[in-house]
C-alpha cells in the first residue's frame, strides 16, 4: 500500500512538473495572439499638433505681403519662385483633387491646409529628407507627410505632364533645329544619355538583376534627351541597373512617334545635301544609326579633332541637365527609400515636370527672342506638320517598315573590285564595315580614289602589334541597296 502511494506521488510530481512549462508556453502564445488581434481595438496614440497655428507661421514666413524670408531664400528652399509654387501649382492641385483642400473632420477640427501638404511634399523632393523631418516645423506626421508626397507627384504628372512631358511639336522642332544650326550642328534635336538612381530598398532576390559592376549597388536607369536650355524632352525610367544604354534604348519609346508618322517632318541642308531625319548627339556605345551622331574615338587630322571637340562639348547638354536635375531635387541624388518601382517612376517624372516648369518660368527674354543678324545666312531648316495626328490609326505594318528602314539598317558589304597589291598581283578585296569603330584600314593602296599621305601615325592592335599609318583617303563603293 505504501509502495503504491509512493509510486503515484512520483508520477503525479513528474506530470505536474511537465505540465507547468507547457502551460506557460501556451499562455505566452495566447498573449501574443491577443496582442496581434486586438491592437486595433486599443486607443491610438494621438499627438495634438497645433496645425492652424503653424499654418499661420508658414504664411507669415513665406506667403504674406511682407514675408519674413526674402525671395532668394524662398527660391533656395522651394527650388522655384513663389508665384509659380503658390498660384500655378498649389491652386491647380486643389482643382485636381479634394485632397489638396482644407477639410474638416467629424469633430469639426480643421485638417492640414494645401500649403502645408504641398510644402511637405516639395521639401521631401528638394532635400531628400525623411518623411517626419518636417514634423517640428509644419506639424505633419510621418504617414501623412509620405501620403502628401505621393499625392503630390501623382497630381503634378496628371495636371502638368501633358505640357511639360511633351515631345517636340512643330514649333518646338523648328526652334530646336535653328538653335542646333547656330551651334554648328544642323538637324540636331539635343543629346541623349542615361542616369542611374540607387535603389536602397531593392528586394534581395532582385539585387543581382539591378546591380552593375561599375555601380556596385542596385540602381534603376533613366534615359533622357535634353536640349541646350536644359529642357528635358524625353524620359524613360524603370530599366534594371544591370543593363547598358543599348538595352535601355531597345525598350524605350523614344522613336515611337517617328515610326508611326506622328512626329514633325524636318528638312535641312548640310554642305549642299538635303536631309530629312533629325538626330541626337550620343556617346560611343549607341548604335550606328542615322539618328545618332557620335564623336570620333581616335581623331587624327585637325578637322577630325575639331569635330570631336565640338561634338563632345555639345553632347554635355544632357550631362548638365542631369546635374541640375539631381542638384535641384536631392531625392534623386540620395538612395531611393521606396519599395514600389511604379511610385519611384512617378517621383522621377514629377521631378522632371517641375524641372521643366522652372526652366520655362526662369527663361530669360534673350533666350526666347531670336537675335536677327542681317549678315547671317538664312536658315535652311523647314518643319512640316506630322503625316498622322495622334488620333489617327496607324497600321502596324507601317511601323515595322519604318523601323526596318530607319533603325535596323544592315551593315553594308563593300565590293572594292580587283586591284594590285605590293607585289603586283591582282587581288579582290571585300570589306565589311564594322559599326563599332570609326576608322577602317587596309593595306591595299590601290582602292583609294583620293589619298592624303601627309597624315601619319601608328595604330596598336589587341595583340600588341603596331602598324604605321601612311595616309588617309576616300574610297568609292556600292552598297547592297545600290
Amino acid at each position: 500500500m505504501v509502495a503504491w502511494i509512493c509510486s503515484f506521488s512520483c508520477g503525479a510530481r513528474n506530470f505536474f512538473s511537465t505540465w507547468k512549462p507547457l502551460h506557460k508556453s501556451m499562455a505566452s502564445v495566447e498573449a501574443l495572439g491577443e496582442e496581434a488581434s486586438d491592437h486595433r481595438l486599443r486607443a491610438r496614440s494621438y499627438i495634438k499638433r497645433p496645425r492652424e497655428e503653424y499654418h499661420d507661421h508658414l504664411v507669415s514666413d513665406y506667403f504674406s505681403d511682407n514675408p519674413l524670408y526674402p525671395p532668394n531664400i524662398f527660391r533656395r528652399r522651394f527650388r522655384m519662385q513663389m508665384p509659380l509654387f503658390l498660384i500655378h501649382i498649389v491652386d491647380e492641385l486643389g482643382k485636381w483633387s479634394g485632397y489638396f483642400t482644407t477639410r474638416v473632420d467629424a469633430l469639426g477640427q480643421q485638417g492640414l491646409t494645401p500649403l502645408q501638404k504641398c510644402t511637405a511634399a516639395i521639401r521631401q523632393l528638394a532635400n531628400g529628407s525623411a518623411a517626419d523631418h518636417l514634423d517640428e516645423s509644419l506639424k505633419i506626421g510621418e504617414t501623412t507627410s509620405m501620403e502628401a508626397m505621393k499625392y503630390f507627384v501623382e497630381g503634378v504628372i496628371a495636371v502638368f505632364g501633358e505640357r511639360y512631358l511633351r515631345r517636340p511639336t512643330k514649333e518646338d522642332a523648328e526652334r530646336l533645329l535653328k538653335i542646333g544650326e547656330r551651334r554648328g550642328f544642323p538637324g540636331m534635336f539635343g543629346s541623349i544619355d542615361c542616369m542611374h538612381w540607387q535603389w536602397e530598398r531593392c528586394p534581395t532576390a532582385w539585387k543581382g538583376q539591378f546591380t552593375r559592376g561599375d555601380q556596385k549597388v542596385p540602381t534603376i536607369i533613366l534615359e533622357a534627351v535634353a536640349s541646350h536650355d536644359l529642357w528635358i524632352w524625353h524620359a524613360f525610367f524603370g530599366v534594371a541597373g544591370s543593363s547598358n544604354d543599348i538595352n535601355v534604348l531597345q525598350q524605350s519609346h523614344l522613336f515611337m512617334e517617328e515610326l508611326k508618322g506622328q512626329a514633325p517632318r524636318v528638312q535641312y541642308m548640310v554642305n549642299g545635301n538635303q536631309y530629312n531625319t533629325g538626330y541626337y548627339l550620343a556617346d560611343g556605345i549607341y548604335p550606328e544609326w542615322a539618328v545618332f551622331v557620335k564623336s570620333i574615338s581616335m581623331p587624327i587630322s585637325d578637322k577630325d579633332k575639331l569635330y570631336a571637340q565640338e561634338q563632345e562639348g555639345k553632347r554635355k547638354d544632357i550631362k548638365r541637365a542631369f546635374g541640375v536635375l539631381r542638384r535641384r531635387w536631392s531625392v534623386l541624388k540620395k538612395p531611393a527609400r521606396l519599395y514600389d518601382r511604379g511610385q519611384l517612376e512617378k517621383v522621377v517624372l514629377a521631378c522632371i515636370v517641375l524641372h521643366n516648369m522652372i526652366v520655362e518660368d526662369e527663361k530669360k527674354v534673350e533666350d526666347i527672342e531670336e537675335n536677327l543678324d542681317l549678315n547671317e545666312a538664312p536658315s535652311t531648316v523647314t518643319v512640316q506638320e506630322p503625316e498622322f495626328s495622334p488620333e489617327d490609326y496607324v497600321p502596324f505594318e507601317r511601323v515595322l517598315q519604318n523601323e526596318q528602314v530607319y533603325l535596323n539598317e544592315e551593315r553594308a558589304v563593300v565590293e572594292l573590285g580587283k586591284s594590285e597589291d605590293r607585289s603586283g598581283k591582282l587581288t579582290s578585296d571585300v570589306w565589311y564595315l564594322d559599326t563599332s569603330v570609326s576608322n577602317h584600314m587596309t593595306g591595299n593602296r590601290g582602292v583609294f580614289s583620293e589619298l592624303d599621305q601627309s597624315i601619319t601615325g601608328t595604330v596598336k592592335f589587341g595583340d600588341g602589334s603596331v602598324v604605321d599609318i601612311v595616309g588617309r583617303g576616300t574610297i568609292i563603293f556600292a552598297a547592297q541597296d545600290g
